[in-house]
């Protein structure tokens, strides 16, 4: 069984096609390593983050998408005052990939710090 640490060293690869969609068994599998994250209805992989200003949600935000570009693997972001909701899905594979979950692990060991 994979562990967030070793998730969140991996790196995203490229990936294209449906061979490498996770079946809902491996997305169960890995989302047991992801505190707090949930795979929506949509086929999502979502987790809300909550602050206590403005200024430290933004330095969330601005951290995550510094994450994003390194990895070359983008979430979507919903942002408001004192909350971010982050939602990844791999779109070239057409649902979830081990992409989403690196990099929701990545996220993770970023708010540990």
């Amino acid at each position: 069984m994979t562990t967030l640490d070793e998730l969140s060293r991996e790196h995203c690869r490229p990936l294209r096609g449906s061979e490498h969609l996770l079946t809902a068994a491996q997305a169960n599998s890995l989302l047991t390593c992801l505190p707090d994250w949930s795979v929506s209805d949509g086929g999502l992989l979502e987790k809300e983050f909550n602050f206590a200003s403005y200024a430290a949600t933004l330095l969330f935000v601005n951290t995550v998408a510094a994450l994003a570009e390194r990895e070359n693997h983008h979430p979507d972001l919903e942002v408001g005052y004192g909350r971010v909701r982050v939602s990844y899905s791999t779109h070239d594979v057409g649902g979830l990939s081990r992409n989403d979950f690196t990099c929701a692990a990545k996220i993770e060991a970023l708010i540990r710090i």
